[in-house]
Protein backbone atom coordinates (compact mmCIF):
# COMPACT_ATOMS: atom_id res chain seq x y z
CA UNK A 1 0.00 0.00 0.00
CA UNK A 2 1.43 2.84 1.44
CA UNK A 3 4.43 4.35 3.56
CA UNK A 4 3.23 6.48 6.56
CA UNK A 5 5.87 8.22 8.35
CA UNK A 6 6.41 6.98 11.13
CA UNK A 7 6.45 8.81 15.00
CA UNK A 8 9.22 7.60 17.24
CA UNK A 9 8.51 4.69 19.33
CA UNK A 10 8.60 4.69 22.85
CA UNK A 11 8.94 1.41 25.28
CA UNK A 12 5.19 0.27 26.27
CA UNK A 13 6.82 -0.93 29.05
CA UNK A 14 7.67 0.36 32.72
CA UNK A 15 11.73 -0.37 33.76
CA UNK A 16 12.34 -2.90 36.23
CA UNK A 17 13.21 -0.35 38.77
CA UNK A 18 10.53 1.76 39.21
CA UNK A 19 12.44 5.05 39.55
CA UNK A 20 14.13 4.37 36.47
CA UNK A 21 13.91 7.09 34.07
CA UNK A 22 11.92 6.05 30.57
CA UNK A 23 15.14 5.85 28.02
CA UNK A 24 15.61 8.70 25.55
CA UNK A 25 14.52 8.98 22.27
CA UNK A 26 17.33 7.37 20.20
CA UNK A 27 18.09 9.94 17.25
CA UNK A 28 17.06 10.64 14.29
CA UNK A 29 18.00 8.88 10.69
CA UNK A 30 21.35 10.80 9.35
CA UNK A 31 20.10 11.02 5.72
CA UNK A 32 22.90 12.27 3.46
CA UNK A 33 21.93 16.01 2.22
CA UNK A 34 19.51 16.05 4.57
CA UNK A 35 21.12 19.53 6.32
CA UNK A 36 20.48 21.26 3.14
CA UNK A 37 16.26 21.14 3.58
CA UNK A 38 14.72 24.31 3.44
CA UNK A 39 10.99 25.43 4.27
CA UNK A 40 8.91 28.49 3.84
CA UNK A 41 5.52 29.15 4.50
CA UNK A 42 3.56 31.51 2.70
CA UNK A 43 1.28 34.26 3.97
CA UNK A 44 -1.41 32.61 2.32
CA UNK A 45 -0.98 29.39 4.57
CA UNK A 46 0.91 27.43 1.52
CA UNK A 47 3.70 25.37 3.41
CA UNK A 48 6.74 24.85 0.79
CA UNK A 49 9.32 22.60 1.57
CA UNK A 50 12.78 21.74 -0.37
CA UNK A 51 15.50 19.34 -0.09
CA UNK A 52 17.51 19.70 -3.01
CA UNK A 53 19.57 16.87 -4.47
CA UNK A 54 22.10 17.37 -7.60
CA UNK A 55 22.63 13.97 -8.55
CA UNK A 56 20.54 14.02 -11.52
CA UNK A 57 18.90 16.97 -13.22
CA UNK A 58 15.87 16.24 -12.64
CA UNK A 59 12.99 16.98 -9.63
CA UNK A 60 9.92 16.08 -8.69
CA UNK A 61 6.78 18.44 -7.77
CA UNK A 62 4.32 16.96 -4.87
CA UNK A 63 1.19 18.60 -3.90
CA UNK A 64 -0.72 17.51 -0.89
CA UNK A 65 -3.82 18.37 -0.67
CA UNK A 66 -5.39 17.54 2.79
CA UNK A 67 -9.03 16.07 1.40
CA UNK A 68 -10.15 12.80 0.89
CA UNK A 69 -13.31 10.27 1.32
CA UNK A 70 -12.83 11.44 5.27
CA UNK A 71 -14.52 15.08 4.25
CA UNK A 72 -17.32 13.60 2.15
CA UNK A 73 -20.89 13.08 3.52
CA UNK A 74 -23.95 11.24 1.80
CA UNK A 75 -25.26 13.08 -1.48
CA UNK A 76 -21.28 13.81 -2.13
CA UNK A 77 -19.37 10.89 -1.50
CA UNK A 78 -16.40 10.48 -4.41
CA UNK A 79 -15.93 13.84 -4.94
CA UNK A 80 -12.67 14.10 -4.00
CA UNK A 81 -11.24 11.04 -6.32
CA UNK A 82 -13.55 12.99 -8.88
CA UNK A 83 -11.17 15.94 -8.58
CA UNK A 84 -8.42 13.99 -9.07
CA UNK A 85 -9.39 13.46 -12.38
CA UNK A 86 -10.68 17.07 -12.92
CA UNK A 87 -7.53 19.06 -12.31
CA UNK A 88 -6.24 17.59 -15.61
CA UNK A 89 -9.39 18.92 -17.17
CA UNK A 90 -8.37 22.52 -18.31
CA UNK A 91 -8.81 25.94 -16.42
CA UNK A 92 -9.64 29.51 -17.67
CA UNK A 93 -6.30 29.60 -19.46
CA UNK A 94 -5.56 26.26 -20.86
CA UNK A 95 -8.34 23.52 -22.67
CA UNK A 96 -8.33 20.06 -21.58
CA UNK A 97 -5.21 18.45 -22.36
CA UNK A 98 -3.19 21.26 -22.31
CA UNK A 99 -1.87 20.45 -19.08
CA UNK A 100 -0.41 17.06 -20.25
CA UNK A 101 0.73 18.56 -23.64
CA UNK A 102 2.26 21.46 -21.94
CA UNK A 103 4.37 18.89 -19.51
CA UNK A 104 4.99 16.28 -21.79
CA UNK A 105 6.50 18.99 -24.45
CA UNK A 106 8.84 20.19 -21.36
CA UNK A 107 9.93 16.48 -20.63
CA UNK A 108 7.80 15.91 -17.60
CA UNK A 109 5.37 13.41 -16.72
CA UNK A 110 2.85 13.40 -13.67
CA UNK A 111 0.11 11.27 -11.65
CA UNK A 112 -2.75 11.51 -8.80
CA UNK A 113 -3.58 9.50 -6.36
CA UNK A 114 -7.04 9.99 -3.88
CA UNK A 115 -7.10 8.43 -0.94
CA UNK A 116 -9.24 8.12 2.74
CA UNK A 117 -7.70 11.04 3.61
CA UNK A 118 -5.58 12.89 0.85
CA UNK A 119 -5.53 13.55 -2.65
CA UNK A 120 -1.83 13.69 -4.16
CA UNK A 121 -0.94 15.17 -7.36
CA UNK A 122 3.00 14.70 -8.43
CA UNK A 123 5.13 15.61 -11.13
CA UNK A 124 8.71 14.42 -12.87
CA UNK A 125 10.50 16.63 -14.83
CA UNK A 126 13.91 18.01 -15.95
CA UNK A 127 15.14 20.71 -13.53
CA UNK A 128 15.23 23.01 -16.83
CA UNK A 129 11.46 22.88 -16.67
CA UNK A 130 10.52 24.08 -12.87
CA UNK A 131 9.13 27.43 -14.23
CA UNK A 132 7.12 25.28 -16.78
CA UNK A 133 5.88 23.56 -13.85
CA UNK A 134 5.15 26.05 -11.13
CA UNK A 135 3.28 28.07 -14.13
CA UNK A 136 0.89 24.74 -14.56
CA UNK A 137 0.26 24.40 -10.83
CA UNK A 138 -0.27 27.23 -10.22
CA UNK A 139 -3.36 28.16 -13.08
CA UNK A 140 -4.94 24.78 -11.86
CA UNK A 141 -5.06 25.12 -8.25
CA UNK A 142 -6.35 29.10 -9.18
CA UNK A 143 -8.58 28.75 -12.13
CA UNK A 144 -10.15 25.23 -12.90
CA UNK A 145 -12.90 25.56 -15.12
CA UNK A 146 -16.02 23.51 -14.65
CA UNK A 147 -17.21 23.57 -18.37
CA UNK A 148 -20.29 21.22 -18.18
CA UNK A 149 -19.75 18.79 -20.68
CA UNK A 150 -15.95 17.67 -19.32
CA UNK A 151 -17.58 17.54 -15.78
CA UNK A 152 -20.02 15.08 -17.11
CA UNK A 153 -17.32 13.36 -19.80
CA UNK A 154 -15.24 12.93 -15.94
CA UNK A 155 -18.57 11.51 -14.58
CA UNK A 156 -18.22 8.94 -16.93
CA UNK A 157 -15.30 8.10 -16.69
CA UNK A 158 -15.00 7.69 -12.83
CA UNK A 159 -18.42 5.88 -12.63
CA UNK A 160 -16.47 3.47 -15.48
CA UNK A 161 -13.02 3.02 -12.78
CA UNK A 162 -15.69 2.41 -10.38
CA UNK A 163 -17.49 -0.45 -11.98
CA UNK A 164 -13.78 -1.80 -13.16
CA UNK A 165 -12.33 -1.67 -9.64
CA UNK A 166 -15.43 -1.97 -7.47
CA UNK A 167 -18.17 -3.51 -8.73
CA UNK A 168 -16.29 -6.33 -11.32
CA UNK A 169 -13.56 -7.15 -8.80
CA UNK A 170 -14.50 -9.36 -6.34
CA UNK A 171 -11.90 -7.99 -3.57
CA UNK A 172 -12.63 -4.48 -4.32
CA UNK A 173 -16.57 -5.16 -3.53
CA UNK A 174 -16.23 -7.44 -0.16
CA UNK A 175 -13.61 -4.39 0.74
CA UNK A 176 -16.02 -1.82 0.07
CA UNK A 177 -18.56 -3.26 1.80
CA UNK A 178 -16.75 -4.59 4.79
CA UNK A 179 -15.57 -0.80 5.58
CA UNK A 180 -19.12 0.59 5.18
CA UNK A 181 -20.28 -2.06 8.04
CA UNK A 182 -16.98 -1.70 10.26
CA UNK A 183 -17.28 1.86 10.65
CA UNK A 184 -20.88 2.76 12.20
CA UNK A 185 -20.15 6.51 12.97
CA UNK A 186 -16.60 7.96 11.13
CA UNK A 187 -16.79 9.01 7.46
CA UNK A 188 -13.74 6.65 7.10
CA UNK A 189 -16.88 3.84 6.12
CA UNK A 190 -17.48 6.28 2.95
CA UNK A 191 -15.65 4.46 -0.25
CA UNK A 192 -13.19 6.81 -2.08
CA UNK A 193 -14.69 6.04 -5.01
CA UNK A 194 -18.65 6.91 -4.08
CA UNK A 195 -21.23 6.21 -4.11
CA UNK A 196 -23.36 5.12 -7.19
CA UNK A 197 -25.93 6.99 -6.79
CA UNK A 198 -23.91 10.30 -5.40
CA UNK A 199 -21.61 9.92 -8.82
CA UNK A 200 -24.87 10.44 -10.75
CA UNK A 201 -25.90 13.34 -9.38
CA UNK A 202 -23.34 15.78 -7.92
CA UNK A 203 -24.40 19.27 -8.63
CA UNK A 204 -22.29 22.04 -10.28
CA UNK A 205 -22.77 24.06 -7.07
CA UNK A 206 -21.12 21.22 -4.90
CA UNK A 207 -18.26 20.53 -6.94
CA UNK A 208 -17.53 24.66 -6.54
CA UNK A 209 -18.10 24.77 -2.87
CA UNK A 210 -15.69 22.07 -2.33
CA UNK A 211 -12.71 23.01 -4.66
CA UNK A 212 -12.91 26.43 -2.88
CA UNK A 213 -12.64 24.69 0.42
CA UNK A 214 -10.36 21.81 0.26
CA UNK A 215 -8.20 23.08 -3.21
CA UNK A 216 -6.91 25.96 -0.84
CA UNK A 217 -3.59 27.24 -0.41
CA UNK A 218 -4.01 26.44 3.84
CA UNK A 219 -4.94 23.32 3.27
CA UNK A 220 -2.35 22.10 0.40
CA UNK A 221 1.62 21.46 1.60
CA UNK A 222 3.85 21.74 -1.66
CA UNK A 223 7.17 19.20 -1.75
CA UNK A 224 10.14 19.69 -4.13
CA UNK A 225 13.08 17.60 -4.13
CA UNK A 226 15.93 17.45 -6.82
CA UNK A 227 18.00 19.23 -8.72
CA UNK A 228 16.82 22.29 -7.66
CA UNK A 229 18.10 25.27 -4.98
CA UNK A 230 15.08 26.12 -1.71
CA UNK A 231 15.48 30.44 -3.08
CA UNK A 232 15.08 29.34 -6.76
CA UNK A 233 12.16 27.38 -5.84
CA UNK A 234 10.35 29.86 -3.19
CA UNK A 235 11.13 32.61 -5.71
CA UNK A 236 8.86 30.58 -8.12
CA UNK A 237 6.62 30.37 -5.31
CA UNK A 238 5.88 33.86 -4.98
CA UNK A 239 5.23 34.44 -8.39
CA UNK A 240 2.90 31.81 -9.30
CA UNK A 241 1.27 30.47 -5.84
CA UNK A 242 1.66 33.26 -3.07
CA UNK A 243 -1.38 35.44 -5.26
CA UNK A 244 -3.37 32.65 -4.54
CA UNK A 245 -6.11 33.76 -1.41
CA UNK A 246 -6.70 31.98 1.31
CA UNK A 247 -9.77 30.16 2.18
CA UNK A 248 -11.72 29.46 5.37
CA UNK A 249 -10.54 26.17 7.37
CA UNK A 250 -12.07 23.46 6.72
CA UNK A 251 -15.35 21.90 9.05
CA UNK A 252 -12.46 19.73 10.97
CA UNK A 253 -13.61 16.52 11.39
CA UNK A 254 -14.23 15.70 15.34
CA UNK A 255 -16.50 12.21 14.88
CA UNK A 256 -14.90 9.44 17.35
CA UNK A 257 -15.85 5.97 16.04
CA UNK A 258 -17.38 3.68 18.97
CA UNK A 259 -15.61 0.92 20.27
CA UNK A 260 -16.93 -2.12 18.52
CA UNK A 261 -18.18 -4.71 21.27
CA UNK A 262 -19.04 -7.64 18.67
CA UNK A 263 -18.44 -9.19 15.36
CA UNK A 264 -19.96 -8.26 12.55
CA UNK A 265 -20.41 -10.79 9.53
CA UNK A 266 -21.28 -10.44 5.99
CA UNK A 267 -21.60 -12.42 3.76
CA UNK A 268 -21.12 -11.01 -0.44
CA UNK A 269 -22.22 -13.30 -3.36
CA UNK A 270 -21.44 -13.17 -7.13
CA UNK A 271 -22.38 -14.80 -9.89
CA UNK A 272 -19.27 -14.18 -11.70
CA UNK A 273 -16.62 -14.59 -8.87
CA UNK A 274 -14.79 -17.54 -9.46
CA UNK A 275 -12.61 -17.88 -6.06
CA UNK A 276 -13.69 -18.07 -2.66
CA UNK A 277 -11.98 -14.91 -0.17
CA UNK A 278 -12.08 -14.87 3.54
CA UNK A 279 -11.11 -11.06 5.00
CA UNK A 280 -10.90 -9.73 8.66
CA UNK A 281 -10.84 -5.88 9.49
CA UNK A 282 -10.19 -5.14 12.61
CA UNK A 283 -10.32 -2.02 14.32
CA UNK A 284 -6.26 -0.53 15.17
CA UNK A 285 -7.34 2.97 17.40
CA UNK A 286 -4.03 3.52 15.49
CA UNK A 287 -3.36 6.76 13.35
CA UNK A 288 -0.49 8.20 11.83
CA UNK A 289 1.77 9.26 14.12
CA UNK A 290 0.96 7.23 16.88
CA UNK A 291 3.62 6.29 19.36
CA UNK A 292 1.90 2.52 18.43
CA UNK A 293 2.43 2.68 15.03
CA UNK A 294 5.66 1.43 14.18
CA UNK A 295 4.93 -1.93 16.30
CA UNK A 296 1.91 -2.08 13.87
CA UNK A 297 3.89 -1.65 10.95
CA UNK A 298 5.96 -4.70 12.09
CA UNK A 299 2.79 -6.92 13.51
CA UNK A 300 2.12 -6.42 10.03
CA UNK A 301 5.16 -7.41 8.37
CA UNK A 302 5.45 -10.56 10.52
CA UNK A 303 2.02 -11.77 9.57
CA UNK A 304 2.38 -11.53 5.64
CA UNK A 305 5.55 -9.79 4.23
CA UNK A 306 7.31 -12.48 2.18
CA UNK A 307 7.44 -16.09 1.86
CA UNK A 308 8.55 -17.02 5.15
CA UNK A 309 5.61 -14.74 6.89
CA UNK A 310 3.61 -16.41 9.01
CA UNK A 311 -0.14 -16.38 6.95
CA UNK A 312 1.83 -17.39 3.72
CA UNK A 313 3.71 -20.33 5.44
CA UNK A 314 0.86 -21.95 7.44
CA UNK A 315 -2.78 -21.00 4.93
CA UNK A 316 -0.19 -21.51 1.31
CA UNK A 317 2.61 -23.47 1.96
CA UNK A 318 1.88 -26.34 4.76
CA UNK A 319 -2.44 -26.09 4.49
CA UNK A 320 -2.48 -25.20 0.70
CA UNK A 321 -5.67 -23.48 1.94
CA UNK A 322 -5.15 -20.40 -0.15
CA UNK A 323 -3.21 -18.98 -2.99
CA UNK A 324 -2.21 -15.66 -1.74
CA UNK A 325 -2.43 -14.77 2.09
CA UNK A 326 -2.07 -11.43 3.39
CA UNK A 327 -2.55 -8.39 5.72
CA UNK A 328 -1.88 -4.77 5.87
CA UNK A 329 -2.98 -1.47 8.01
CA UNK A 330 -4.01 1.83 7.29
CA UNK A 331 -3.47 5.11 9.20
CA UNK A 332 -4.56 8.23 8.38
CA UNK A 333 -5.59 11.49 10.26
CA UNK A 334 -7.94 9.03 12.51
CA UNK A 335 -7.30 5.55 13.75
CA UNK A 336 -7.68 3.07 10.80
CA UNK A 337 -8.12 -0.59 10.04
CA UNK A 338 -5.43 -3.31 9.85
CA UNK A 339 -6.88 -5.95 7.37
CA UNK A 340 -5.98 -9.83 7.47
CA UNK A 341 -7.06 -11.91 4.02
CA UNK A 342 -7.17 -15.40 2.30
CA UNK A 343 -7.70 -15.54 -1.55
CA UNK A 344 -8.34 -19.11 -2.15
CA UNK A 345 -8.60 -21.02 -4.80
CA UNK A 346 -11.76 -22.07 -6.76
CA UNK A 347 -14.11 -24.49 -4.44
CA UNK A 348 -11.41 -23.60 -1.80
CA UNK A 349 -12.94 -24.41 2.01
CA UNK A 350 -13.67 -21.03 3.46
CA UNK A 351 -14.53 -22.71 6.63
CA UNK A 352 -10.75 -24.24 6.89
CA UNK A 353 -9.45 -20.63 5.51
CA UNK A 354 -11.21 -19.32 8.49
CA UNK A 355 -9.87 -21.80 10.73
CA UNK A 356 -6.58 -21.18 9.94
CA UNK A 357 -6.39 -17.32 9.99
CA UNK A 358 -8.02 -17.99 13.67
CA UNK A 359 -5.52 -19.77 14.99
CA UNK A 360 -2.56 -17.83 13.51
CA UNK A 361 -4.04 -14.60 15.07
CA UNK A 362 -4.43 -16.22 18.41
CA UNK A 363 -0.66 -17.91 18.06
CA UNK A 364 0.75 -14.63 17.75
CA UNK A 365 -1.27 -12.92 19.97
CA UNK A 366 -0.65 -15.74 22.75
CA UNK A 367 2.65 -16.73 22.15
CA UNK A 368 4.25 -13.95 20.48
CA UNK A 369 6.50 -13.10 18.22
CA UNK A 370 10.71 -14.83 17.72
CA UNK A 371 13.80 -12.58 18.02
CA UNK A 372 14.37 -13.53 14.72
CA UNK A 373 10.92 -12.61 13.22
CA UNK A 374 11.36 -9.04 15.25
CA UNK A 375 14.77 -9.04 13.58
CA UNK A 376 13.71 -10.05 9.83
CA UNK A 377 10.67 -7.38 10.39
CA UNK A 378 13.05 -4.36 11.40
CA UNK A 379 15.11 -5.30 8.58
CA UNK A 380 12.47 -5.21 6.14
CA UNK A 381 11.22 -1.78 7.05
CA UNK A 382 14.25 -0.24 7.34
CA UNK A 383 15.65 -1.53 3.84
CA UNK A 384 12.04 -0.41 2.54
CA UNK A 385 13.31 3.46 4.36
CA UNK A 386 16.67 3.56 2.37
CA UNK A 387 15.67 2.63 -0.51
CA UNK A 388 12.63 5.98 -0.65
CA UNK A 389 15.41 7.79 0.33
CA UNK A 390 17.38 6.98 -2.04
CA UNK A 391 15.30 8.44 -4.88
CA UNK A 392 14.32 11.75 -5.02
CA UNK A 393 10.45 11.05 -5.45
CA UNK A 394 10.96 8.58 -2.04
CA UNK A 395 12.45 11.94 -0.62
CA UNK A 396 9.78 14.39 -1.42
CA UNK A 397 6.55 11.57 -0.92
CA UNK A 398 8.26 11.28 2.58
CA UNK A 399 8.97 14.70 3.49
CA UNK A 400 5.72 15.44 2.52
CA UNK A 401 3.79 12.63 4.45
CA UNK A 402 5.54 13.93 7.82
CA UNK A 403 4.51 17.21 7.33
CA UNK A 404 0.71 16.67 6.65
CA UNK A 405 -0.09 13.67 9.34
CA UNK A 406 2.37 14.85 11.63
CA UNK A 407 2.82 18.88 11.11
CA UNK A 408 7.02 18.36 11.06
CA UNK A 409 8.98 17.03 7.55
CA UNK A 410 11.54 16.01 10.04
CA UNK A 411 9.46 13.43 11.33
CA UNK A 412 10.21 11.27 8.53
CA UNK A 413 13.72 10.48 9.90
CA UNK A 414 12.42 9.20 13.21
CA UNK A 415 11.39 6.14 11.40
CA UNK A 416 14.57 4.08 11.75
CA UNK A 417 14.92 4.75 15.35
CA UNK A 418 11.07 4.19 15.44
CA UNK A 419 11.68 0.20 14.14
CA UNK A 420 14.94 0.04 16.58
CA UNK A 421 12.88 0.40 19.75
CA UNK A 422 9.87 -1.84 19.26
CA UNK A 423 10.46 -4.81 21.71
CA UNK A 424 8.73 -8.20 21.21
CA UNK A 425 6.16 -7.60 23.86
CA UNK A 426 5.14 -4.88 22.21
CA UNK A 427 4.31 -6.44 19.14
CA UNK A 428 2.68 -9.14 21.00
CA UNK A 429 0.56 -6.94 23.43
CA UNK A 430 -0.56 -4.77 20.31
CA UNK A 431 -1.44 -8.14 18.63
CA UNK A 432 -3.79 -8.99 21.76
CA UNK A 433 -5.39 -6.01 21.98
CA UNK A 434 -6.49 -5.60 18.26
CA UNK A 435 -6.99 -9.25 17.43
CA UNK A 436 -9.81 -9.99 19.20
CA UNK A 437 -12.89 -11.92 17.30
CA UNK A 438 -14.98 -8.86 19.39
CA UNK A 439 -12.85 -6.17 17.45
CA UNK A 440 -13.33 -7.17 13.91
CA UNK A 441 -15.89 -7.26 11.07
CA UNK A 442 -15.37 -10.70 9.04
CA UNK A 443 -16.15 -10.89 5.23
CA UNK A 444 -16.55 -13.79 2.93
CA UNK A 445 -16.51 -13.24 -0.84
CA UNK A 446 -19.09 -16.25 -2.10
CA UNK A 447 -18.99 -17.31 -5.68
CA UNK A 448 -22.44 -18.67 -6.35
CA UNK A 449 -24.18 -20.09 -9.43
CA UNK A 450 -26.06 -17.32 -12.11
CA UNK A 451 -29.52 -17.46 -12.03
CA UNK A 452 -31.07 -20.12 -14.07
CA UNK A 453 -32.93 -17.19 -16.07
CA UNK A 454 -29.13 -15.28 -16.59
CA UNK A 455 -28.48 -18.67 -18.90
CA UNK A 456 -28.44 -19.07 -22.15
CA UNK A 457 -29.44 -22.78 -23.64
CA UNK A 458 -26.54 -25.18 -24.11
CA UNK A 459 -27.13 -25.47 -27.68
CA UNK A 460 -26.43 -21.43 -28.09
CA UNK A 461 -23.79 -21.40 -25.82
CA UNK A 462 -20.63 -22.80 -27.91
CA UNK A 463 -18.35 -19.49 -27.11
CA UNK A 464 -18.91 -19.72 -23.34
CA UNK A 465 -17.97 -23.21 -23.26
CA UNK A 466 -14.96 -23.24 -24.96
Amino acid sequence: MRLLPLACALALGLSSAASAAAPASPPAAKVPGSEAIASKTLANGLKIVVWPDHDIPNANYYTFYKVGSRNEHAGITGLAHFFEHMMFNGTTRRKPGEFDRTMEAAGGSNNASTSNDLTIYTDWFPSSALETIFDLEGDRMANLAFVPEVVESERGVVYSERRSSVDNDSMGTLMEQMQATAYVAHPYQIPTIGWPSDIEHWKSDDLKQFFKTYYAPNNAVLVVAGDVEPAQVFAMADKYLAALPRQPEPTPITTVEPEQLGERRLVVERADAQSPIVAYAFHSGIGAGSKDYPTLELLTTILAEGESSRLNQRLVEKEQAAVEAGAFAEAGFDPGLLWVYAMLPPGGDMAKAETLLDDELAKIARDGVTAAELDKARNLKLSEFWRGMATINGKARALGTAEVFEGDYRKAFDEPAAFETVTAAQVQALAAKILRTQNRTTGLLKPVAAPAANKAPAANNKEGAR
